[in-house]
């Protein structure tokens, strides 16, 4: 593994890193902990006597933008170390693109005060945005690792990519409507399992509280789906078994993360450990896509050739 390599995957794991903090700072209330300014901290570079929330914010603000200079660096190593039309070259710019999205949807967040105990829909909209982005941004920073590691280019065409566009779409509606649960857990806190029941039952509830009840089906259906693509994976294509077992062994995980915190009703630490099972989830299911997609790619590549060899030969 040479160095863009060896800095392709410590850049991916410094973001999920980034990402995990961000959710905790919507768990903990600390959105609106350097008020409505962005990107300076209450009007100050460096704010005197900081609370905890605004450490909180503070630190993520300070970590999001170590993560957008690893990126930069990821994008001129990229050039540096790969000729011209590598396929790491092209992820890792596309990867420069959602960072640059990433943060403006943050800023979003904080410039039109959509944090801490704001309950309007726009806050859900731009959470639902929020994760979307957060998904391709790391599944470009995948790519970017896979490719910078030796992993086969690939296009998207055929039954293969059908499976797989599929399999990403399941994923990206699950991770949606969980930033939408997950902002309802935190905005609309129940104090036992029953409640939160009758909570999400009553037609009177707040809206955020009555999405919640999408997610579940959402991410069952979703489980299904993932699960059933690497089961098919692992029938038809044997050399394939390790990334297809983890992504079904992520699956499983995932579900049971869930479950358990609908019972202990969402509490900080386990929509961390929930989101950062969905992040490696992702992260498994696009390497597994790629090499699908690849493989793919090169035994059609070998069976032209070899329908054009017969073609030279015949009389």
């Amino acid at each position: 593994m040479d160095r863009l390599a060896r800095y392709s995957w410590f850049t991916l794991a410094c973001n999920i890193a980034v990402i995990l903090w961000g959710a905790f700072v919507r768990a903990s209330g600390s959105g609106a902990g350097c008020g409505s300014h962005w990107p300076l901290c209450n009007g100050e570079v460096i704010p005197e006597s900081p609370g905890a929330k605004m450490l909180v914010e503070l630190t993520h603000r300070v970590t999001s933008g170590m993560a957008l200079l690893l990126v930069v660096g990821l994008v001129v190593l990229a050039w540096r170390e790969r000729p011209k039309g590598h396929p790491a070259r092209r992820a890792a710019a596309l990867s420069m693109v959602l960072m640059l999205t990433e943060a403006a949807v943050g800023a979003g967040l904080v410039l039109f005060e959509l944090v801490a105990d704001n309950k309007s829909m726009a806050r859900a909209m731009f959470m639902g945005v929020h994760l979307m982005n957060t998904f391709f941004l790391l599944g470009f920073l995948t790519l970017t690792a896979h490719f910078a590691s030796g992993g086969a280019a690939y296009r998207w065409r055929g039954r293969a990519a059908l499976g797989a566009g599929l399999g990403m779409a399941a994923l990206i509606a699950a991770g949606v409507s969980g930033a939408v649960a997950a902002l309802g857990d935190t905005l609309f806190p129940a104090s036992s399992l029953a409640e939160a029941l009758r909570q999400d039952l009553s037609a009177s509830s707040h809206l955020l509280i009555r999405l919640r009840l999408l997610h579940p089906v959402i991410s069952a259906t979703a489980g299904v789906v993932v699960g059933l693509l690497a089961a098919r994976v692992l029938v038809s294509r044997p050399e394939l078994t390790r990334p297809a077992k983890r992504v079904a062994v992520l699956v499983f995980l995932q579900v049971v993360a869930g479950v358990t915190n609908v019972i202990l009703l969402a509490p900080v630490w386990m929509q961390i450990v929930h989101l950062l099972l969905a992040d490696l989830l992702w992260i498994s299911a696009v390497l597994l896509g790629a090499r699908v997609l690849a493989e793919t790619q090169a035994e059609g590549h070998q069976g032209l050739q070899g329908l054009q060899g017969q073609q030279v030969l015949s009389p």
